[in-house]
């Protein structure tokens, strides 16, 4: 078949592969994207929570510093594509409240608290009646709570389609089909194969897949990203305006030691979320995911089983082994990756961008990227699961 050409080719067409094609194309790149749905993937089932401070992790200060970098950067992120496009992001400064129902909650809040104060990150303990006079809809049992202010949200689903639309404006051109195969040309990535025999060349490939990101057959062994599906299952509710203000906020806890969210969008819509687990491909919706989000969703706000239930949705996180992304040049010259961003997508989304469109302008990332290089992992990368 045909071969064509551009100066950067971004394989997959989820959130992070769409904001690096759009920074790269306002870089003056000639930009393509393959994927044979672009504005799919996981985006189209995550929450949407920006908690850089609430989803502090121990072992996790490096990453606590690119999403709070992402953070920063969200209001100029989305007014700048908000004014490009037209389209409500559905950016909410809202906030987020983090609560326990019993003492062992209350205990590792306490521990999450101390980690964040020790992080220089703003959160404020409450008590539990302090947390039922912001939040009214909370369970009588709530023990304590932690609120923190600059945990903000957005709506993934209106930020793909904004970022399609940029995309489009900025002149990007989409290839709808699956990459087969990475094409390297004489030790150098040169573009891809698609499943229609399409050659698309391009000087350099972003390997920017998600969870496929370790299945494009033709990548060496030596750079194929370690990347794994991480399976979630969410739930969509609609509020109706009787029951309006339901939550003002985002509200998370740790229920028998789950984690579950509840994220409310100005359009009335609340998100439940989320399971995680390593079922490999599979992306079923289970009856038992779907009660045991129900059921501690209900234990943090009994009110919840009176809204009607509109979705049902199971989708794969881009786990990687250290829960951190791969950005940036691979040891294959022409092949960057932007991938394996786990439960930090949607955040790590403006910072992605930024990095990628100076990796691939100077051929380096920038310094606050520089931890997160796929380097890090060359002496793993040749033990990959099955």
């Amino acid at each position: 078949m045909s071969s064509r050409t551009s100066d950067v080719l971004v394989v997959g067409g989820g959130i992070i592969g769409l904001v690096t094609a759009w920074r790269a194309a306002q870089r003056g790149f000639a930009t393509a994207v393959v994927d044979p749905a672009p504005g799919g993937g996981a985006a189209q089932v995550a929450a949407g929570m920006l908690a850089a401070v609430t989803e502090l992790h121990y072992g996790e200060q490096t990453l606590l510093g690119l999403n709070l970098a992402s953070a920063r950067r969200y209001p100029d992120f989305a007014a700048e594509l908000t004014e490009l496009t037209g389209l409500d992001l559905g950016y909410r400064r809202s906030g987020t409240l983090a609560v326990a129902l019993d003492a062992d909650d209350r205990a590792h809040l306490r521990e999450l608290h101390a980690l964040q104060q020790q992080s220089g990150l703003e959160s404020e303990w409450l008590s539990g009646r302090e947390c039922r006079r912001l939040e009214p809809m909370l369970a009588p049992g709530v023990r304590g709570g932690l609120r923190v202010d600059g945990d903000h949200q957005i709506d993934p689903r209106r930020l793909t389609q904004a970022l399609l639309a940029a995309c489009e404006r900025a002149g990007v051109e989409f290839h709808r089909d699956w990459a087969e195969r990475l094409d390297v040309l004489r030790d150098r990535a040169a573009g891809v194969t698609t499943t229609d025999g399409t050659r698309l060349g391009a000087s350099q490939v972003v390997l920017a897949a998600g969870s496929l990101s370790g299945r494009l057959d033709g990548v060496p062994d030596a750079v194929l990203p370690p990347v794994r599906p991480v399976k979630g299952q969410v739930l969509r509710l609609t509020v109706p305006r009787r029951y309006a203000p339901f939550l003002s906020r985002t509200v998370r806890a740790v229920v028998r030691g789950s984690h579950v969210y509840l994220v409310p969008r100005e359009n009335g819509e609340l998100v439940i979320g989320a399971t995680s687990e390593e079922l490999g491909w599979d992306t079923t919706v289970t009856a038992g995911g779907v009660y045991e989000l129900l059921r501690d969703a209900h234990e943090l706000v009994p009110g919840i089983t009176e809204l009607p239930l509109t979705e049902t949705r199971a989708g794969l996180r881009p786990g990687s082994p250290d829960n951190a992304p791969l950005l940036g040049p691979t040891g294959l010259p022409g092949l960057l990756l932007a991938t394996g961003h786990y439960r930090n997508g949607v955040l790590l989304t403006p910072v992605t961008g930024d990095a990628m469109a100076h990796a691939l302008t100077t051929g380096e990332l920038p310094d606050e990227a520089r931890p997160f290089t796929p380097r890090r992992f060359a002496e793993h990368l040749t033990e990959q699961p099955a």
